[in-house]
């Protein structure tokens, strides 16, 4: 597993992990006499935004963590858009990655210098920054841990129903959670199908974090797993608008059959030279 991957997932599971640890912080309920920053302006307006997005939407509190998610992942798509061609680009120099992996491949220090070094100027060429990959993510979990504590402490939110779903509880059916862990996995799979090249890395990527997904969503509130259905149906669509795996692959081998051709040509143009 190369670095840059498993870096990746690295952060992703402790994100989520994050969650999880949140389940245990802040237990009281939140309301307009509130004491702390977190408590009284971070939790306290998420569910009151929430309770008037749902007021707007018909009053059902599921339908205002819906909208919620959307406006969360429509102000951070610039950042999605941003960190999606990255990684596009990222996928293309992936050959000449490997070929400086193996360029540089003893472990002494000097060498290993070396190796960030060139590694740095081509990342520079390409115009690519590491950090965008994991940037969207990030942004987003302080929302995730504004929702969950919202909808853990605050009554309105917590006496709430969505469909057959309480939202302080778990999907009783666990519809909610597979279809997430879905959603999850089929954005994973269309971003590996743009990939030049693919391998058993690849293929864990795809795998671990929906299946990390589905089962913390057996265990936390249904309005959590509302909020992953939506936000990952939404990473699925942008994925096909931006980072269209068929497109991708349909210009990368136009790509390669023009530097077919036009090899063909020079290797004609020399022939015609030497028979003179």
């Amino acid at each position: 597993m190369s670095k840059r991957t498993t870096k990746r997932l690295l952060v992703s599971m402790a994100l989520m992990s994050l969650v999880v640890f949140l389940a245990a912080c802040g237990t009281s309920a939140v309301n307009a006499n509130s004491t702390g920053f977190w408590d009284r302006y971070i939790v306290y307006n998420a569910a009151q935004f929430i309770l008037w997005l749902a007021n707007i939407f018909g009053g059902n509190p599921g339908v205002g963590i819906i909208v919620f998610t959307l406006l969360v992942r429509i102000i951070i798509f610039p950042l999605s858009y941003i960190s999606m061609k990255s990684m596009g680009k990222q996928q293309e120099i992936a050959p000449q990655m490997k070929e400086l992996q193996q360029k540089y491949s003893s472990k002494d220090q000097a060498t290993q210098q070396k190796l960030r070094e060139e590694t740095q100027k081509l990342y520079a060429e390409a115009g690519i920054n590491p950090v965008m990959g994991c940037l969207p993510l990030v942004i987003q979990m302080p929302f995730l841990f504004a929702l969950y504590q919202a909808i853990a402490r605050t009554d309105a939110l917590k006496a709430g129903s969505f469909l057959w779903m309480n939202l302080a509880h778990p999907d009783p059916y666990w519809v909610m959670p597979i279809v997430a862990a879905l959603f999850t996995a089929l954005t994973s799979y269309m971003s590996m199908l743009s990939q030049p090249t693919r391998n058993a890395t690849s293929w864990i990527m795809v795998g671990v974090t929906p299946i990390m997904i589905l089962f913390m969503a057996f265990s936390l509130p249904s309005a959590i797993s509302i909020y992953w259905v939506v936000t990952n149906a939404f990473s699925l669509l942008q994925t096909m608008i931006i980072q269209n795996p068929f497109k991708i692959r349909r210009e990368r081998e136009a790509k390669l059959e023009a530097e077919k051709e036009r090899k063909r040509a020079l290797a004609k143009a020399k022939k015609r030279a030497l028979r003179r």
